[in-house]
Protein backbone atom coordinates (compact mmCIF):
# COMPACT_ATOMS: atom_id res chain seq x y z
CA UNK A 1 0.00 0.00 0.00
CA UNK A 2 1.80 3.30 -1.31
CA UNK A 3 2.34 5.70 1.42
CA UNK A 4 0.48 9.58 0.34
CA UNK A 5 2.72 12.03 0.24
CA UNK A 6 1.35 15.27 1.48
CA UNK A 7 2.05 19.24 0.95
CA UNK A 8 0.78 22.12 3.15
CA UNK A 9 0.22 25.36 1.29
CA UNK A 10 -0.35 27.88 4.25
CA UNK A 11 1.26 26.47 7.69
CA UNK A 12 -0.32 28.69 10.31
CA UNK A 13 -2.45 28.06 13.46
CA UNK A 14 -4.85 25.64 12.27
CA UNK A 15 -1.82 23.29 11.06
CA UNK A 16 0.28 23.63 14.28
CA UNK A 17 -2.13 21.31 16.65
CA UNK A 18 -5.34 20.35 14.77
CA UNK A 19 -3.97 19.37 11.40
CA UNK A 20 -0.32 18.75 10.58
CA UNK A 21 0.98 16.56 13.06
CA UNK A 22 -2.11 14.27 11.98
CA UNK A 23 -0.51 14.01 8.07
CA UNK A 24 2.44 12.26 10.25
CA UNK A 25 0.71 10.12 12.56
CA UNK A 26 -1.87 8.45 9.84
CA UNK A 27 -1.03 5.38 8.59
CA UNK A 28 0.10 5.54 4.91
CA UNK A 29 0.37 9.29 5.13
CA UNK A 30 4.04 11.38 5.25
CA UNK A 31 3.93 15.08 5.48
CA UNK A 32 7.10 15.92 3.16
CA UNK A 33 6.35 19.66 1.98
CA UNK A 34 5.11 22.90 3.68
CA UNK A 35 4.54 26.33 2.17
CA UNK A 36 4.75 29.87 3.66
CA UNK A 37 5.08 33.50 1.74
CA UNK A 38 7.16 34.33 5.00
CA UNK A 39 10.17 32.15 4.57
CA UNK A 40 11.74 32.27 7.93
CA UNK A 41 8.29 31.05 9.40
CA UNK A 42 8.29 28.33 6.38
CA UNK A 43 11.55 26.84 7.44
CA UNK A 44 10.90 27.13 11.31
CA UNK A 45 7.46 24.90 10.80
CA UNK A 46 9.62 22.40 8.97
CA UNK A 47 11.67 22.16 11.53
CA UNK A 48 10.00 22.29 14.45
CA UNK A 49 7.25 19.33 12.48
CA UNK A 50 10.32 17.70 10.85
CA UNK A 51 9.19 17.93 7.25
CA UNK A 52 12.14 17.66 4.97
CA UNK A 53 11.02 20.67 2.48
CA UNK A 54 9.78 24.37 2.74
CA UNK A 55 8.64 27.10 0.06
CA UNK A 56 8.23 30.30 -0.18
CA UNK A 57 5.65 29.86 -3.23
CA UNK A 58 2.60 27.62 -3.65
CA UNK A 59 3.39 26.69 -7.67
CA UNK A 60 6.76 25.28 -6.87
CA UNK A 61 5.16 22.86 -3.80
CA UNK A 62 2.33 22.07 -6.25
CA UNK A 63 4.71 21.40 -8.35
CA UNK A 64 7.10 19.15 -6.37
CA UNK A 65 7.28 15.56 -7.82
CA UNK A 66 7.34 14.41 -4.59
CA UNK A 67 3.73 15.75 -3.58
CA UNK A 68 0.97 13.28 -3.95
CA UNK A 69 -1.56 15.38 -2.66
CA UNK A 70 -2.05 19.18 -1.26
CA UNK A 71 -3.55 20.66 1.79
CA UNK A 72 -4.89 23.95 1.53
CA UNK A 73 -4.56 26.23 4.68
CA UNK A 74 -4.76 29.45 3.52
CA UNK A 75 -7.34 32.15 4.54
CA UNK A 76 -10.69 31.59 2.31
CA UNK A 77 -10.04 33.94 -0.11
CA UNK A 78 -7.03 31.74 -1.56
CA UNK A 79 -8.40 28.29 -1.16
CA UNK A 80 -10.10 29.06 -4.90
CA UNK A 81 -6.59 29.61 -6.95
CA UNK A 82 -4.79 26.99 -4.55
CA UNK A 83 -7.75 24.44 -5.43
CA UNK A 84 -7.21 24.93 -9.39
CA UNK A 85 -4.07 24.94 -9.74
CA UNK A 86 -3.06 21.75 -7.86
CA UNK A 87 -6.26 20.09 -9.39
CA UNK A 88 -4.78 21.36 -12.64
CA UNK A 89 -1.52 20.03 -11.39
CA UNK A 90 -3.49 16.55 -11.34
CA UNK A 91 -2.87 16.51 -7.01
CA UNK A 92 -6.02 15.33 -4.96
CA UNK A 93 -6.80 18.81 -3.05
CA UNK A 94 -8.21 18.42 0.90
CA UNK A 95 -9.28 22.46 1.86
CA UNK A 96 -9.56 23.77 5.11
CA UNK A 97 -13.18 25.54 5.57
CA UNK A 98 -15.30 27.38 4.73
CA UNK A 99 -14.64 25.82 1.14
CA UNK A 100 -14.55 29.10 -0.52
CA UNK A 101 -16.11 32.65 0.01
CA UNK A 102 -18.74 31.76 -2.25
CA UNK A 103 -21.02 29.05 -3.69
CA UNK A 104 -19.96 30.13 -7.34
CA UNK A 105 -16.53 29.91 -6.62
CA UNK A 106 -17.70 26.01 -5.22
CA UNK A 107 -18.61 25.05 -8.25
CA UNK A 108 -15.90 26.30 -10.24
CA UNK A 109 -13.48 23.90 -7.62
CA UNK A 110 -15.59 21.03 -8.41
CA UNK A 111 -15.69 21.14 -11.97
CA UNK A 112 -11.89 21.46 -12.28
CA UNK A 113 -11.13 18.48 -10.05
CA UNK A 114 -14.06 16.67 -11.96
CA UNK A 115 -12.00 17.60 -15.09
CA UNK A 116 -8.71 16.88 -13.97
CA UNK A 117 -9.91 13.51 -12.37
CA UNK A 118 -8.35 14.18 -8.63
CA UNK A 119 -10.73 14.21 -5.92
CA UNK A 120 -11.83 17.54 -3.48
CA UNK A 121 -11.52 17.08 -0.07
CA UNK A 122 -13.18 19.66 2.62
CA UNK A 123 -11.93 19.94 6.15
CA UNK A 124 -15.61 19.61 8.15
CA UNK A 125 -14.23 17.49 10.56
CA UNK A 126 -16.73 16.99 12.99
CA UNK A 127 -18.24 14.63 10.17
CA UNK A 128 -15.31 12.20 11.67
CA UNK A 129 -15.18 12.94 15.09
CA UNK A 130 -17.04 10.69 18.03
CA UNK A 131 -19.60 12.88 19.49
CA UNK A 132 -21.03 13.95 16.07
CA UNK A 133 -20.94 10.45 14.74
CA UNK A 134 -22.23 8.78 18.06
CA UNK A 135 -25.34 11.72 17.62
CA UNK A 136 -26.27 11.05 13.77
CA UNK A 137 -26.02 7.31 14.90
CA UNK A 138 -28.95 7.67 17.67
CA UNK A 139 -31.05 9.35 14.63
CA UNK A 140 -30.62 6.97 12.14
CA UNK A 141 -31.14 4.40 14.89
CA UNK A 142 -34.79 5.97 15.84
CA UNK A 143 -33.70 6.56 19.11
CA UNK A 144 -35.77 10.25 19.61
CA UNK A 145 -38.25 9.40 17.14
CA UNK A 146 -38.52 11.08 14.14
CA UNK A 147 -36.77 14.31 14.28
CA UNK A 148 -39.38 17.28 14.09
CA UNK A 149 -36.64 20.13 14.55
CA UNK A 150 -33.53 21.42 15.19
CA UNK A 151 -32.33 24.82 17.49
CA UNK A 152 -29.35 26.46 17.44
CA UNK A 153 -27.79 28.94 19.61
CA UNK A 154 -24.31 30.20 19.42
CA UNK A 155 -23.69 33.73 21.44
CA UNK A 156 -19.51 35.07 22.24
CA UNK A 157 -19.25 38.32 24.07
CA UNK A 158 -17.59 41.08 21.95
CA UNK A 159 -13.74 41.17 21.99
CA UNK A 160 -12.77 43.60 24.56
CA UNK A 161 -9.79 45.46 22.57
CA UNK A 162 -10.55 45.06 18.84
CA UNK A 163 -7.33 45.55 16.98
CA UNK A 164 -6.72 48.77 14.27
CA UNK A 165 -5.40 45.80 11.78
CA UNK A 166 -8.50 43.45 12.15
CA UNK A 167 -7.76 39.58 11.93
CA UNK A 168 -8.57 38.30 8.58
CA UNK A 169 -11.72 36.70 9.89
CA UNK A 170 -13.67 39.97 10.59
CA UNK A 171 -13.04 40.37 6.56
CA UNK A 172 -15.49 39.27 3.73
CA UNK A 173 -13.50 40.20 1.15
CA UNK A 174 -10.84 37.38 2.91
CA UNK A 175 -13.30 35.20 5.46
CA UNK A 176 -16.62 35.63 2.98
CA UNK A 177 -18.31 37.29 5.97
CA UNK A 178 -17.11 37.27 9.36
CA UNK A 179 -17.04 35.39 12.53
CA UNK A 180 -20.38 33.37 11.10
CA UNK A 181 -19.08 31.98 8.31
CA UNK A 182 -16.07 31.02 10.22
CA UNK A 183 -18.46 28.91 12.88
CA UNK A 184 -21.21 28.67 11.54
CA UNK A 185 -20.65 26.60 8.51
CA UNK A 186 -19.49 23.67 11.38
CA UNK A 187 -22.68 23.28 12.43
CA UNK A 188 -24.56 23.71 9.22
CA UNK A 189 -22.24 21.34 7.76
CA UNK A 190 -22.92 18.90 10.93
CA UNK A 191 -27.11 19.40 10.42
CA UNK A 192 -26.24 18.62 6.68
CA UNK A 193 -24.05 15.40 7.56
CA UNK A 194 -26.69 14.27 10.19
CA UNK A 195 -29.95 14.62 8.68
CA UNK A 196 -29.74 15.45 5.44
CA UNK A 197 -29.53 18.52 2.67
CA UNK A 198 -31.28 21.97 3.58
CA UNK A 199 -34.00 22.68 0.90
CA UNK A 200 -34.61 26.29 2.23
CA UNK A 201 -33.08 28.93 4.65
CA UNK A 202 -34.23 32.17 5.36
CA UNK A 203 -32.13 35.08 7.52
CA UNK A 204 -31.01 38.44 8.94
CA UNK A 205 -27.89 39.41 9.05
CA UNK A 206 -27.00 42.58 10.99
CA UNK A 207 -23.98 44.38 12.36
CA UNK A 208 -25.57 45.81 15.83
CA UNK A 209 -21.55 46.85 17.43
CA UNK A 210 -20.18 48.45 14.66
CA UNK A 211 -16.37 47.20 15.85
CA UNK A 212 -16.13 46.10 11.87
CA UNK A 213 -17.06 45.63 8.25
CA UNK A 214 -18.57 41.92 8.67
CA UNK A 215 -21.93 40.76 10.40
CA UNK A 216 -22.02 39.85 13.81
CA UNK A 217 -25.37 38.59 13.78
CA UNK A 218 -27.26 36.34 12.08
CA UNK A 219 -30.51 34.87 12.92
CA UNK A 220 -32.11 31.72 10.30
CA UNK A 221 -35.03 29.69 9.82
CA UNK A 222 -34.67 26.43 7.83
CA UNK A 223 -36.22 23.86 6.55
CA UNK A 224 -34.62 20.45 5.36
CA UNK A 225 -35.14 18.03 2.80
CA UNK A 226 -37.02 15.75 4.80
CA UNK A 227 -39.08 18.30 6.59
CA UNK A 228 -37.21 18.80 9.41
CA UNK A 229 -37.64 22.56 10.35
CA UNK A 230 -35.05 24.56 12.13
CA UNK A 231 -34.26 27.67 13.44
CA UNK A 232 -30.47 29.18 15.01
CA UNK A 233 -29.04 32.85 16.23
CA UNK A 234 -25.47 33.48 15.96
CA UNK A 235 -24.49 36.59 18.16
CA UNK A 236 -21.00 37.38 18.59
CA UNK A 237 -21.86 41.03 21.01
CA UNK A 238 -23.84 39.22 23.13
CA UNK A 239 -23.55 39.44 27.23
CA UNK A 240 -22.82 35.79 27.78
CA UNK A 241 -21.48 32.80 26.03
CA UNK A 242 -23.68 29.78 24.65
CA UNK A 243 -22.84 26.61 22.44
CA UNK A 244 -25.69 24.64 21.79
CA UNK A 245 -27.49 22.04 19.23
CA UNK A 246 -30.68 20.81 20.11
CA UNK A 247 -32.27 18.24 17.81
CA UNK A 248 -35.80 17.34 18.90
CA UNK A 249 -38.14 14.44 18.11
CA UNK A 250 -40.86 12.84 18.43
CA UNK A 251 -39.65 10.47 21.23
CA UNK A 252 -36.68 12.62 22.63
CA UNK A 253 -34.21 14.85 22.43
CA UNK A 254 -30.09 14.82 22.24
CA UNK A 255 -28.19 18.06 22.70
CA UNK A 256 -24.60 18.78 22.52
CA UNK A 257 -22.34 21.68 21.19
CA UNK A 258 -20.04 22.78 18.00
CA UNK A 259 -17.03 23.95 19.99
CA UNK A 260 -17.08 23.00 23.83
CA UNK A 261 -15.86 19.95 24.38
CA UNK A 262 -18.56 18.75 27.15
CA UNK A 263 -20.57 15.47 26.58
CA UNK A 264 -23.45 14.41 24.29
CA UNK A 265 -26.81 14.43 26.16
CA UNK A 266 -29.96 12.01 25.32
CA UNK A 267 -32.95 12.98 26.53
CA UNK A 268 -36.01 9.94 26.43
CA UNK A 269 -39.30 8.67 27.78
CA UNK A 270 -36.84 6.40 29.94
CA UNK A 271 -34.60 9.18 31.29
CA UNK A 272 -31.51 11.22 30.64
CA UNK A 273 -28.00 9.41 29.33
CA UNK A 274 -24.42 10.95 28.78
CA UNK A 275 -22.22 10.12 26.13
CA UNK A 276 -18.58 11.55 26.86
CA UNK A 277 -16.55 11.64 24.00
CA UNK A 278 -13.80 14.01 23.85
CA UNK A 279 -11.80 15.30 20.78
CA UNK A 280 -8.85 13.59 20.27
CA UNK A 281 -5.83 15.55 20.17
CA UNK A 282 -5.20 16.25 16.36
CA UNK A 283 -8.91 16.93 15.73
CA UNK A 284 -8.36 16.67 11.96
CA UNK A 285 -6.85 13.09 11.96
CA UNK A 286 -9.77 11.43 12.31
CA UNK A 287 -10.71 12.88 8.87
CA UNK A 288 -7.55 12.52 7.47
CA UNK A 289 -7.44 8.89 7.90
CA UNK A 290 -10.51 8.69 6.22
CA UNK A 291 -8.79 10.75 3.19
CA UNK A 292 -5.93 8.42 3.28
CA UNK A 293 -7.81 5.52 2.92
CA UNK A 294 -9.67 6.93 0.00
CA UNK A 295 -6.59 7.77 -1.70
CA UNK A 296 -5.64 4.70 -1.31
CA UNK A 297 -8.51 3.23 -2.43
CA UNK A 298 -9.67 1.52 1.01
CA UNK A 299 -12.05 3.58 2.11
CA UNK A 300 -14.34 6.86 1.86
CA UNK A 301 -14.43 10.00 2.93
CA UNK A 302 -17.70 11.88 4.45
CA UNK A 303 -17.25 15.52 3.56
CA UNK A 304 -16.20 16.57 -0.16
CA UNK A 305 -16.82 19.51 -2.34
CA UNK A 306 -20.39 18.11 -3.38
CA UNK A 307 -21.00 18.19 0.59
CA UNK A 308 -19.58 21.17 1.52
CA UNK A 309 -20.85 23.14 -1.13
CA UNK A 310 -24.34 22.92 0.29
CA UNK A 311 -23.02 24.12 3.84
CA UNK A 312 -21.81 27.71 1.41
CA UNK A 313 -24.77 27.42 -0.08
CA UNK A 314 -27.20 27.59 2.87
CA UNK A 315 -24.51 30.85 4.04
CA UNK A 316 -24.87 32.91 0.87
CA UNK A 317 -28.51 32.72 1.40
CA UNK A 318 -28.27 33.45 5.05
CA UNK A 319 -25.99 36.64 4.63
CA UNK A 320 -27.89 37.77 1.00
CA UNK A 321 -29.72 40.79 2.82
CA UNK A 322 -26.91 41.90 4.23
CA UNK A 323 -24.23 41.43 1.61
CA UNK A 324 -26.35 42.17 -1.71
CA UNK A 325 -26.55 45.82 -1.38
CA UNK A 326 -22.53 46.30 -1.61
CA UNK A 327 -22.31 43.37 -4.05
CA UNK A 328 -24.66 45.35 -6.43
CA UNK A 329 -22.86 48.22 -5.90
CA UNK A 330 -19.57 46.72 -7.17
CA UNK A 331 -21.44 44.69 -9.45
CA UNK A 332 -22.53 48.45 -11.11
CA UNK A 333 -19.22 50.01 -10.88
CA UNK A 334 -17.51 46.68 -13.31
CA UNK A 335 -20.27 47.61 -15.31
CA UNK A 336 -19.53 50.77 -15.66
CA UNK A 337 -15.84 50.38 -15.94
CA UNK A 338 -16.14 48.30 -19.22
Amino acid sequence: MRTIRWGIIGCGNVTEVKSGPGFQQTIGSQLVAVMRRDGALAEDYAKRHGVPRWYTDAQQLIDDPEVDAVYIATPPNLHHPYTLAAARAGKPVYVEKPMALNMAECQEMIAVCQDAGVPLFVAYYRRALPRFVKAKELIENGTIGSVRHVQISLSQPPQSNVPSKLPWRFLPEIAGGGLFVDLASHTLDFLDFALGPIKSARGFARNQAGHYPAEDIVSAAFEFENGVLGTGIWSFNSFNATDQISLVGSTGKITLSTFEDKPLILETHSGSQSFDLPHPTHIQQPLIEQIVAELQGTGRCVSTGESAIRTTQVMDQLLDDYYRPSRSIKQTETTKNE
